[in-house]
């Protein structure tokens, strides 16, 4: 693999994860730009050092290691009310995961996957809330308090 084809691979890793980040910063969530484009990169790296150094083998195991590992970084943003009732974070922690897949298929070169999954992403990150409200406010009962946002 040249130089330049390494670099654009990682380009459009931290690119993917940035976007993604960008969407989270913009509705002040505890992961941004920099968080993400990291995720995303880190994840490429594994990816392309594990198959560079081994072998297309090596390359999916370090793939398995990465989407079991990146749980634990979105672990840290999933926060239980005092209450206890109330869950905070979970579209976050999945947006952390979502990147690291991104940044895999990026790290593979699978444009494929990449460019409709990034797509997808956003369209579920912007319209996915707006869809939620419009639900709950049709199949909510009277008696029901909406959940907090």
């Amino acid at each position: 693999m040249s130089m330049l084809e390494i670099t654009l691979r990682l380009t459009a890793a931290v690119l993917a994860g940035a976007a993604i980040g960008l969407n989270r910063d913009l509705h002040d969530k505890a992961t941004g730009v920099r968080t993400l484009g990291l995720v995303a990169l880190g994840s490429a790296l594994g990816v392309m050092a594990a198959a560079h150094v081994g072998g297309p083998g090596d390359a999916t195991r370090a793939m398995q290691g990465i989407l079991t590992g990146i749980g634990f970084l979105g672990a840290g943003v999933i926060i239980r009310t005092a209450q206890g009732s109330r869950i905070h974070g979970l579209t976050t922690a999945a947006s952390t995961w979502l990147t690291a897949c991104l940044g895999i298929a990026c790290a593979v070169a699978d444009w494929n996957i990449v460019v409709p999954g990034l797509a997808l992403a956003f369209i579920i990150l912007i319209w996915g809330g707006v869809f939620e409200k419009a639900v709950r406010a049709r199949f909510q009962s009277p008696d029901e308090t909406p959940p907090e946002q």
